[in-house]
């Protein structure tokens, strides 16, 4: 057998999360329409989010914070309090968000459960991760769960180090061109696209993949199929 390791990436992979940012970033625009149009306004929290990944990295409080800090620079420091009080509810309702699982997900897990090490490999903020992973019933099909602050190549060389697989028998599935797919073809391993509807534009690509250890399929189902005749 080719590969012995499956790695699912979590957000937008397995369940739905980026329509939660798009809806809180429309809510914080709505905040501040008086001091800059919306466009402008997600310009500025884009510009922020990236300046605090060192600090926050990835997740709802870091986002929160960035929200809370764009603000108060639109605003020329002018912002009251009620409306701080305001974005710190964004934030909250966030994290309060049902777990949604993408169709065919749980049983693609149930099929190739047994005859495959499976992992999930996400990042984000370790608290609301592991939230995530418990509400969405998910965990017991996982044979090891790595929550990152990164997803680069070092990052999955040491993933797969720990799993004491060789790379050639690893495959990577999510929807991060970047963070996904990217990394895990630079150490020689498997990945398999499945695009979301929406992407963080952090995590976007814009250039062709072309590699033989790469594929990209429509939903999760597709990509089972695939894995099972590697």
């Amino acid at each position: 057998m080719a590969i012995q390791v499956i790695a699912f990436d979590a957000d937008d992979t397995l369940w739905v999360n980026e329509p939660f940012f798009r809806e809180a970033e429309e809510k914080f625009c709505s905040l501040l329409e008086d001091f800059m149009p919306a466009h402008s306004i997600l310009k500025e929290l884009y510009h922020t989010e990236i300046g605090n990944l060192s600090l926050y990295g990835y997740g709802i409080k870091g986002f929160t914070l960035s929200m809370i800090e764009t603000a108060m620079r639109i605003s020329n420091q002018q912002m009251p309090i009620s409306l701080v009080e305001k974005v710190i509810q964004i934030g909250q309702e966030m994290l309060e968000k049902p777990v949604d699982l993408l169709p065919g997900v749980e049983e693609v897990l149930q099929n190739l459960n047994g005859d495959y090490r499976m992992v999930l490999a996400t990042k984000g903020d370790l608290v609301d991760q592991e939230r995530k992973l418990r509400k969405s019933g998910l965990e017991k099909y996982f044979h090891h769960i790595e929550i990152m602050s990164e997803k680069k190549v070092e990052d999955f060389a040491k993933l797969i180090r720990h799993l004491d697989v060789k790379p050639e028998h690893f495959v990577m599935l999510g929807n991060s061109l970047k963070s996904d797919v990217l990394p895990v073809l630079e150490l020689g391993g498997h990945a398999i696209h499945i695009p979301f509807h929406t992407t963080w534009i952090h995590e976007q690509v814009h250039h062709e993949v072309k590699h033989e250890n790469f594929s990209s399929v429509e939903n999760i189902r597709l990509a089972a199929e695939l894995i099972r005749k590697m």
